[in-house]
Formats: C-alpha cells, sequence, structure tokens
C-alpha cells in the first residue's frame, strides 16, 4: 500500500483528507515542517500533500528542503493565500502541483491519483535554483483565477531551463509581464532581458536591429552596429508580436535557433551566439502558415513551450483584484488619494466585455484617477467604448422591460447564450449560486444598500434577503443601509 504523508497545522483538513484517502492508501500526518521533515527520514512517503502557511517554517522552504533529502519526491502544494508567488514558487522548486483551498474532492482524488501513478516512473533528478522577483518590482502579475493559476504553475516549471518558450494571446493580455516572469525565474536572471517589438520596427529596419551590420553596408551605416541578439549573449531576448516578421527575417532567425550563430549583415564572420528566446503573437500561426505568411519550419521550432494567456473576459473573477491592484499603483504614481471605486462604477466594469483586455482596463482606471476629485470613482467617470458590451446587452434593447413574464424569459434566454457562447461552465462554478449572489450585490449597488428596497426589487421578503446575504458574504462587499425607507 502506497504511503501518503499529509501537512497542516489545521487538524481538521488533516482529519478530512485521512478519511477522504485511508481506504487506498496509508495515511501520515504532521502538524507543521519540521515534523514532517522527521516522517520523511524515518521512510520516505509516496506522496506529500502540504499547506504552504504553518506555524515556524513555510511549506516553500519545507519543499526546498525535501528536495535535497529526496529529488524524486513529490508534494501537492495546498492554500487559501492563491498568490501569484506562490503559485511560481511552487512549481519552481518541483512540486508536483498546486491546488487552492477549498478544493473540490473529486479533484484532489484526481491529482492523488496521478502523482502516485508517476512515482514508479520518476528517474530524473528534479533541482531549481533559488531565484525570486527582484525588491521594487512594480509591474507584477496580478489575479488568481483558476486559468492564471495554471499559466502560474507553467512558468515555474519552464523558467529554469533554457528551453524556448511560444507566448501567444490577444493584445494587452500581459505576454511581456509573463516572459519577465520566466526571465525571473530563470537561471539567466543575473544576465539581461532584451525584449523587442517586431511589428514596432519597419521591417526593412529590423534585421539591423536584430543582427546588427557592418560598416558601409547600407546608406546610413556609418559605422559598425551590434545587434539585439549579439547584446543579449548570455541572456534573454523576448521577441514580441513576431507573427509580424517578414519570410526573409524569419529564414535567419531559424538558423539562430538551430546552429546559434549568424553573421552581422554586410559581414562574413560567424558569430556564435548563447541566448534564451522567449517569443509572443496574438496572431494564430497556424493559420498564417496556411497563408504562406509563416514559416512552418520555424513555427514547429519555436512551439517548443507554449502558454496561451486568456482574454480578460475570460478571467472576470480577477478583475476585482486587478482594479485594487491599480488604484495602488496609480495612487503612488499620482500622489492621490482615492480610497475607491463605487459599487455601480465596479458593476459597470464587471459588464464590461473589455476588448482591449488588461491594457484597456488599466488605461481606463488611470484616466478615471486622474480626473476623481473626491475619494471615490464614479460610475460616470469610466469612459470606455460601447464594444466591449456583452452581446446580451444589445439583444435585450429589443424587450420593452416592464416586468412582463416574456421580457424576463427574454433576458434569460439572452443572458443562457452567452453564458454557453463563452463556455463559462465547468464542474468548479456553481453557476446558479454566481448567478443569485450577483442579483443581490447588484440589487444593493442599485437601492445604494437599502436591503428593504432591494428585497423588493428581487421580489423576495427582507429576512430571505438577509439569509442569502448572510449565506454568501456580501455584507462585507457592499455597504448595507439597516433603514426601513
Amino acid at each position: 500500500m502506497q504511503t501518503i504523508l499529509i501537512v497542516d497545522d489545521d487538524k481538521s483538513i488533516r482529519y478530512s483528507l485521512k478519511r477522504m484517502l485511508e481506504e487506498k492508501y496509508f495515511i501520515l500526518t504532521a502538524q507543521n515542517g519540521n515534523e514532517a521533515l522527521d516522517r520523511v527520514k524515518e521512510g520516505s512517503p509516496d506522496l506529500i500533500i502540504m499547506d504552504i502557511k504553518m506555524p515556524g517554517r513555510n511549506g516553500i522552504d519545507v519543499l526546498k528542503e525535501l528536495k535535497l533529502i529526496d529529488p524524486k519526491s513529490l508534494v501537492i502544494i495546498m492554500t487559501a493565500y492563491g498568490t501569484t508567488e506562490t503559485a511560481i514558487e511552487a512549481m519552481k522548486y518541483g512540486a508536483y502541483d498546486y491546488i487552492l483551498k477549498p478544493f473540490p474532492i473529486l479533484r484532489m482524488k484526481e491529482l492523488v491519483e496521478k502523482a502516485l501513478a508517476l512515482r514508479t516512473l520518476m528517474k530524473e533528478e528534479v533541482t531549481y535554483a533559488p531565484l525570486t522577483f527582484p525588491e521594487g518590482e512594480e509591474e507584477r502579475i496580478v489575479g488568481s483565477s483558476p486559468k492564471m493559476q495554471e499559466i502560474y504553475k507553467m512558468i515555474g516549471q519552464v523558467a529554469p531551463s533554457d528551453i524556448t518558450v511560444l507566448l501567444m494571446g490577444e493584445s494587452g493580455t500581459g505576454k511581456e509581464l509573463i516572459a519577465r516572469a520566466i526571465y525571473h525565474h530563470s537561471l539567466r536572471s543575473n544576465q539581461l532581458f532584451l525584449p523587442v517589438n517586431c511589428a514596432a520596427i519597419p521591417d526593412t529596419l529590423l534585421e539591423s536591429e536584430l543582427f546588427g551590420h557592418e560598416k558601409g553596408t547600407f546608406t546610413g551605416a556609418i559605422s559598425r552596429r551590434i545587434g539585439k541578439l549579439e547584446q543579449s549573449q548570455g541572456g534573454t531576448i523576448f521577441l514580441d508580436e513576431i507573427g509580424d516578421m517578414s519570410l526573409s527575417t524569419q529564414a535567419k532567425l531559424l538558423r539562430v535557433l538551430q546552429e546559434k550563430s549568424f553573421e552581422r549583415l554586410g559581414g562574413s564572420e560567424t558569430i556564435k551566439v548563447d541566448v534564451r528566446f522567449i517569443v509572443a503573437t496574438n496572431k494564430n500561426l497556424e493559420e498564417a502558415i496556411s497563408n504562406g505568411k509563416f514559416r512552418d519550419d520555424l513555427y514547429y521550432r519555436l512551439n517548443v513551450v507554449s502558454i496561451t494567456i486568456p482574454p480578460l473576459r475570460k478571467r472576470n473573477e480577477d478583475i476585482t483584484e486587478l482594479v485594487s491592484y491599480f488604484l495602488k499603483k496609480f495612487n503612488r504614481e499620482f500622489k492621490k488619494g482615492i480610497v475607491g471605486i463605487t459599487p455601480s462604477a465596479m458593476g459597470k466594469i464587471a459588464s464590461y466585455g473589455w476588448p482591449g483586455n488588461v491594457r484597456q482596463l488599466e488605461n481606463v482606471l488611470k484616466r478615471a484617477l486622474v480626473l476623481c476629485q473626491g475619494e471615490w470613482i464614479l460610475e460616470d467617470q469610466l469612459l470606455f467604448e460601447k464594444g466591449g458590451e456583452p452581446s446580451y446587452v444589445k439583444t435585450l434593447e429589443g424587450y420593452s422591460m416592464k416586468g412582463s413574464k416574456r421580457a424576463m424569459e427574454g433576458l434569460l434566454d439572452a443572458l443562457f447564450e452567452e453564458l454557453s457562447r463563452v463556455s463559462f461552465a465547468s464542474q468548479d462554478l456553481d453557476m446558479l449560486s454566481m448567478l443569485e449572489r450577483g442579483l443581490i450585490l447588484r440589487a444593493l449597488q442599485k437601492t445604494k444598500g437599502n436591503q428593504l428596497k432591494a428585497a423588493a426589487l428581487l421580489g423576495i421578503h427582507r429576512s430571505t434577503l438577509r439569509g442569502k446575504m448572510e449565506r454568501y458574504n456580501i455584507k462585507k462587499e457592499v455597504l448595507v443601509s439597516e433603514e426601513e425607507s
């Protein structure tokens, strides 16, 4: 029987996991990091399930030591505090996986089964260098949604190697921030990181920019120029919007990837380079290949590991965290004292489609904060294109909304069609609770927190509303009035 060690300072978590798994596995428990290390030294368990936040040594520190004792040890990290850094750090230092509390029972059982199936197949040692983001790093990735957690795991897994990474996603999703995160957690973090936007440089100049040129190569080449590739020697180069690169430049880049060498324009000297490549695009490269605009051999060389960054509309649950982050950032930058954003303004942000993604949200909030004269950003200070409205908003314009049953059915049909179209549904998402909670929040925002009016708007009794507010922990998020009218 395979052995699982459960490490958590919360007795109830240890008990619940033990009950869940003890029918199939032999279970050991520990309430802190030191106790866990003692258990491992007594006899190496097949799998360790460990919390990050514990008294004394945290889970990441214990994970590092476990890897020194047995590089093949399998560790599932669990935490109730899902930040960017903890996810990346956990995967970087060799965790098998990372799961947020509270987790679905089936999800944990699947993780355990996969990990233990892998246990006997592991032959390669897993070692990681102890690197972190530089202190004072202002820009950071924000979001704790499941989609972003998966990206953090990928960053932690690919960063320590020199493997080429292809980042895909719409404009404004944060591809350069992902590239910088990979770099900061890589073995080349003490060397240069050089970003190059291929779309911003005219094609006639891009080759010279990347490869450099010799004196007299063309009109205006009055001296030798060292290109970006040569400047990046020993470091990392980030080629953004690589889908805009010409076919001739693509051919030269392919040679660099294959042979680790190139010549400057107009030169004959072969220059050897040791550079890690991270590339990004907002285009469909497979479609570009079929249209003859991108080389298939270069695509296969670049697409060793790919990470797709989701658009903001596919991770709505991150919007509140992003708004908080940008307000803090711009308060510092512009020396303002904005306290927050009103519920109605937040509702407007949450219902918008954000075609320009995180970059557009950032710019909208920057403008609103600069123009805001009070302590709170108001709804009318948020200006953005109507093209980002969800399709169901446009659909509803055809209905006469006077409380009729037909109008309500039309609203539900349109909303359900929208939810189906963007594939929000998943086993991990309680759609009914999410919609009910959203309706209650919006009713309270509409009535400025007046419970009696909100209950009337929803067509339920005030006591029913209070029970649901307690269930969904809404009182902490909305300024609620206890007045009767």
